[in-house]
């Protein structure tokens, strides 16, 4: 994990699973404190996301206040398709493929 340049929020690389939930969970709690409206998580070099990493992102999302949101960008496709199924009407999370 690395901070963007030029826009709030964070680039992630390798994989969210079981030995990165801490600093993932950790990243996403503090986009919650930090009140910005917009939060970019670029994750265009991230492999794999497992259910757990997409449970924390969701869980972090339902935190944020109204009008707030996650823009998550790039993700792999496993993780846009886990989204879309369990929870297609999440608004706090923009996925952007571009």
């Amino acid at each position: 994990m690395r901070p963007l340049e030029g826009r709030k929020g964070v680039r992630a690389a390798g994989e969210i699973g079981l030995a990165t939930h801490t600093i993932w969970e950790r990243v996403l709690e503090q986009a919650v404190r930090g009140g910005e409206a917009v939060y970019y998580l670029e994750l265009s070099e991230v492999t794999f996301v497992d259910v757990a990493g997409a449970g924390a992102l969701v869980a972090a999302a339902e935190r944020l206040e109204d009008g707030r949101r996650f823009v998550v960008r790039r993700p792999p496709p496993a993780l846009r398709r886990v989204l879309e199924m369990f929870w297609p009407h999440m608004t706090a999370i923009e996925v952007s493929t571009s």
